[in-house]
């Protein structure tokens, strides 16, 4: 039976918890997820885990910070000018998306102050260990999918956001 290797495309179904079991991601109600194994567009230690899995395949992997979004990061904490925003009303918590010079950003507000405001761009799954149970479902040597986003404000999986993406 084939298995996976670099090159591949794969087709899996994950579900994705922290270590106190709360799920923050998962594929089963939705399309499998596919990605090209060593291209890149997936966190490092999800990419290696499918590394040799057959179809039907199915694993439980932990993944500490260093393979997955990294440790958190006090270097992308940044103040803000409040002037920045206009008339706009912000709130602690809100997500704000900012323009930079490799594509938006999202960054999540910690604090607002009268002339100032702070905001976190460290992904909010930076610092954390990641369980994900996988299941290998498809290898092909093509993709049988379109290109698609598999992040959102509102969703943290393995997929990192191509330019694309609008996330």
């Amino acid at each position: 039976m084939a298995k996976v290797k670099n090159g591949d495309y794969v087709q899996l179904h994950y579900t994705g918890r922290l270590e106190d079991g709360t799920v923050f991601d998962t594929s089963l109600e939705s399309e499998p997820l596919e990605f090209l194994v060593g291209g890149g567009g997936i966190i490092a230690g999800f990419n290696d885990a499918v590394i040799g899995m057959e179809v039907e395949g199915e694993k439980l992997v932990t993944l500490p910070p260093e393979e997955a979004y990294g440790e958190r990061r006090d270097d992308l904490k940044r103040e803000f000018p409040k002037s920045m925003l206009g008339d706009r009303q912000i709130e602690v918590g809100q997500e704000l998306r900012f323009a930079s010079p490799h594509g938006p950003v999202t960054g999540t507000v910690l604090a607002i102050e009268p002339d100032k405001f702070l905001v976190d761009f460290n992904h909010p799954l930076a610092g954390k260990t990641l369980l994900f149970q996988i299941k290998v479902v498809g290898i092909t040597d093509q993709p049988t999918q379109q290109p698609a986003c598999a992040c959102s404000s509102s969703s943290c999986g393995p997929s990192s956001c191509g330019p694309d993406c609008g996330c």
